[in-house]
């Protein structure tokens, strides 16, 4: 049965397939905590819009100034390890191109004799920030959805670059799997979302067999988690909407729930919200 392999490509991108900055810190995150080196970046002329993502200056610790431009880039484990090892591909989503973008993406990845792709993404949801963070893994490798238990997704729409590498992955022969975590829709565009970073790089450690680091990533998920309960406590309107989300999640998680009461439940909860609901916090 096909498996992701012992070299596996994790890939994250800043964008439209980040909400909460779950998916980018989670690369981030693995690339801290161990040791890398890059051996592929794009040239950011090709693909990167700058007056959408903008070159920034940055300083260093000596406070000179330096210049930064938008890029995406791989990285490679070094060392040597008997497990699976991870490499790494971060960066900006590109505006133009992908097509180009992804042929070079794997290209390096071919190159790095990668085995395996998994690509990791966060979107906004209607879901409580005081439940565990829900994790959608799937792929559309037949072979891989049955070895590995992931779903088949039967979304049809608007992509990101990570369909796109994914179907270039599948098309050399590099199996490829997706993690989607549901971030909270009204905290999502605020700040970060620990909680949503530990959740996917759990997910990770399970689907890769890899050693994943978390750090103090699980201390800072439940802060976030207090904190937004602290926020929504001065918030009637909020707290019944929170009430509403964990009521319509617990029907879902209900061993006992068939499915025509989970559908029940969720009818009864869009009756409750009509046809608005409450914004962000903070807005």
């Amino acid at each position: 049965m096909e498996t992701l392999g012992r070299r596996v490509l994790v890939a994250a991108f800043d964008g439209w397939n980040d909400a909460g900055e779950a998916a980018s810190a989670a690369v981030e995150r693995l690339r801290d905590a161990g040791d890398h080196e890059r051996v592929f970046s794009v040239d950011p002329e090709l693909y990167f819009d700058y007056q959408y993502t903008r070159p920034q200056l940055k300083l260093d610790a000596d406070g000179r100034r330096s210049l930064h431009w938008p890029e995406a880039t791989m990285w490679r484990p070094t060392g040597s390890s008997r497990g699976t090892r991870l490499w790494l591909l971060g960066g900006v989503e590109p505006a133009r191109s992908w097509q180009a973008f992804a042929a070079e993406i794997i290209d390096a990845a071919l190159s790095e004799d990668v085995t395996g792709m998994v690509l990791l993404g966060s979107m906004m949801s209607d879901v409580p920030h005081t439940r565990p963070i829900s994790v959608l893994a799937g792929s559309d490798n037949e072979a891989l959805r049955v070895s590995l238990e992931l779903e088949r997704s039967t979304y049809e729409g608007p992509v990101g670059i990570l369909s796109v590498l994914a179907d270039a992955a599948e098309e050399v022969g590099i199996p490829a799997a997706s993690l989607w975590a549901s971030v909270p829709h009204y905290v999502a565009g605020h700040t970060p979302s620990p909680k949503a970073t530990l959740a996917l790089l759990d997910r990770l450690e399970d689907l890769t067999g890899a050693e994943v680091p978390r750090g103090d990533l699980p201390s800072e998920a439940a802060a976030w988690e207090a904190s937004i309960d602290a926020a929504a406590a001065d918030d009637d309107e909020m707290t019944e909407y929170i009430r509403q989300l964990e009521h319509a999640r617990d029907a879902w998680d209900s061993p006992e729930a068939s499915g025509d009461a989970i559908a029940q439940e969720f009818e009864k909860y869009l009756r409750r919200r009509g046809d608005g609901r409450p914004g962000r916090l903070g807005d």
